[in-house]
């Protein structure tokens, strides 16, 4: 398979401040809460070499306090990587900015979209689109912590506050505080009554607004997500912001990421087939078995391999069935390859 090709580049825009990675935010993988881990990114890289991937949120809190090696720990094959992280504390964000910084990361993003009920016991996440003053204090700290990018992924509004102004408002704060780019989940966040599942389906899409704020305002990166659940939603979106980012489409069927990076980005890159996944899948288990991780914990995130297929239950059963076992090692997934390779009927 074709290797990836580095897309970074440096931005001195900012006087007084060290230059900064320039991403290629054409193509993004949404942060997700227990799927988008280190097993899933680097299966998420194999179908898009210069996708912008995402970490899970993480707790600034616990990466100042916990076990960084664990938390932070990653492939060099997912890079580039940014790290999402979830805080309202300034200086606690700082610190944790900076570890991520030592630890190889692209990116440094600030979660102010989540909307669940733990993330708004913590007073983080979406809630603070009630607070643009504080977040604004977090970016700027942000900024004197780290020379990577420092971006924010929010929503459109909260509640009923879902109106251009209260979302341009926002906007204007923390651009003004020095954001690379802002990432827009372009639904309200209903932080009563609607569970996090509900609140990425029930409230309306509101892309028109997204749309405006890059119009109204063409010096800000604005990247676009929520909604978009194949290649069709992707262009039509296209020309209308700086990038797009896909979340559960992309989970469920990697292969879309493929052709959207021939698509969007890399023309001559030849969309890998099933059975060069796994084959690459298997050295990677090898590498993370040797470290004591159980093949489960990498197939759990390839299901969607097959999505699509014919053979696309089988292979489903297969892994639920047989990789899952305790004691499967990574050459387990070699005896699945008939199914692939012929297209077995489910």
């Amino acid at each position: 398979m074709q290797h990836a090709v580095s897309m970074l580049k440096t931005n001195d825009r900012d006087a007084g401040r060290a230059p900064v990675t320039l991403l290629n935010r054409r193509l993004c993988v949404a942060p997700m809460m227990d799927w988008t881990d280190r097993h899933c990114r680097f299966l998420h890289r194999l179908y898009a070499p210069h996708a912008l991937l995402y970490t899970e949120m993480i707790v600034a809190a616990a990466i100042v306090r916990g076990d960084v090696r664990q938390l932070l720990d990653h492939d060099a094959g997912e890079h580039p990587v940014a790290l999402q992280l979830g805080g309202c504390d300034p200086v606690e964000l700082a610190k944790a900015a900076r570890i991520g910084t030592s630890a190889g990361y692209a990116e440094i993003n600030l979660n102010v979209g989540c909307p669940s009920d733990r993330v708004q016991n913590g007073s983080f996440g979406a809630c603070l689109m009630l607070k643009p003053a504080l977040v604004a204090d977090c970016v700027r700290a942000l900024r004197d912590a780290t020379p990577l990018p420092v971006t924010v992924k929010c929503r459109i509004g909260i509640d009923d506050r879902d109106d251009y102004e209260f979302f341009s408002g926002f906007a204007d704060t923390v651009a003004a505080a020095g954001i690379d780019a802002l990432i827009v989940h372009a639904r309200a966040a209903i932080l009563g009554g609607l569970s996090p599942k509900q609140n990425r389906e029930i409230p309306p899409l509101k892309y028109d607004l997204v749309h405006r704020l890059k119009r109204e305002r063409p010096n800000l990166i604005v990247i676009l997500n929520g909604g978009l659940v194949d290649a069709a939603a992707v262009h039509a979106n296209a020309g209308l912001v700086d990038g797009t980012m896909l979340g559960r489409a992309a989970y469920h069927r990697p292969a879309l990421l493929a052709e959207l990076e021939q698509k969007l980005i890399d023309p001559l890159w030849v969309i890998p087939e099933p059975w060069q996944i796994v084959e690459r899948m298997v050295s990677y288990a090898k590498g993370c078995a040797q470290r004591g991780m159980r093949l489960h914990s990498v197939t759990r995130h390839m299901h969607g391999v097959m999505a699509g297929r014919e053979g696309a239950r089988a292979w489903r059963r297969f892994l639920s069935e047989v990789a899952a076992r305790p004691e499967a090692a990574p050459e387990t997934l070699f005896s699945a390859l008939p199914i692939i390779r012929q297209d077995i009927a489910a």
